[in-house]
């Protein structure tokens, strides 16, 4: 998989801020998350999250202080709504700007990394495999957690009903789906191509997505 050209509306300013409000509506659903890999590292350690967009994930996971946490996103509109959502949460978490594919961080960085609902949008999914294996320690876990391609319209509907969206955020989000994000999205057979450097991987199919672990 190569480079691939990003043709959906860049994550800057306004729709930035209006992806914010409408992923921070379900709080809930990052709680659970964080939950569930704050257990795959249950002496703590070092947490990466790759495209932590408004920072809801990062947060929950470093309200554990057993955890040190680093986001790296591309966006400056989200570096900056991630570390002021972090600062009025209360909790550490370390949020630069960067790109996944040429993270600035030494080999062997993490113990942990997590890149939800961002994968899709990468250029260079395969270089960001290949960093992603690169800062993760031996042993380390990754997790990516996205949409799958091959989802029907009618699961994507039921999901987005389930959001507690308005009207025309509704409408908009169904759209976004149909028109932009599954075209982006891969299927379990090539995101499993992607991760075959990894001495084990596993990718998990769901109601409209997909979760890959992989172990350095």
């Amino acid at each position: 998989m190569g480079m691939k050209g990003y043709k959906g509306m860049g994550m800057e300013g306004s729709m930035a801020r209006w992806y914010e409000k409408t992923t921070g509506k379900d709080l809930d659903v990052f709680r659970k998350t964080a939950e569930r890999l704050q257990a795959v590292l249950p002496d703590g350690g070092d947490v990466l999250e790759i495209a932590p967009g408004p920072g809801f994930l990062a947060i929950e996971l470093a309200r554990d202080k057993r955890f040190r946490v680093t986001g790296l996103d591309i966006s400056r509109t989200f570096v900056e709504i991630a570390r002021k959502n972090a600062a009025e949460a209360g909790v550490p978490v370390d949020v630069r700007l960067g790109n996944a594919s040429e993270m600035p961080f030494a080999e062997n960085s993490f113990d942990l990394l997590v890149c939800r609902a961002a994968f899709k949008n990468f250029s260079e999914p395969q270089k960001a495999i290949d960093e992603m294996r690169r800062v993760l320690r031996p042993g380390g876990t990754g997790v990516i957690i996205d949409l799958r391609r091959d989802v029907p319209m009618t699961e994507v509907k039921r999901h987005v009903e389930n959001m507690h969206l308005g009207v025309f955020s509704r409408v908009f989000t169904t759209q976004t789906f149909r028109f932009m994000l599954l075209k982006r999205a891969y299927t379990k057979p090539e995101l499993e191509k992607m991760l075959t450097g990894f001495k084990k991987a596993e990718v998990r199919p769901d109601s409209i997505g997909m979760e890959a672990w992989f172990e350095k």
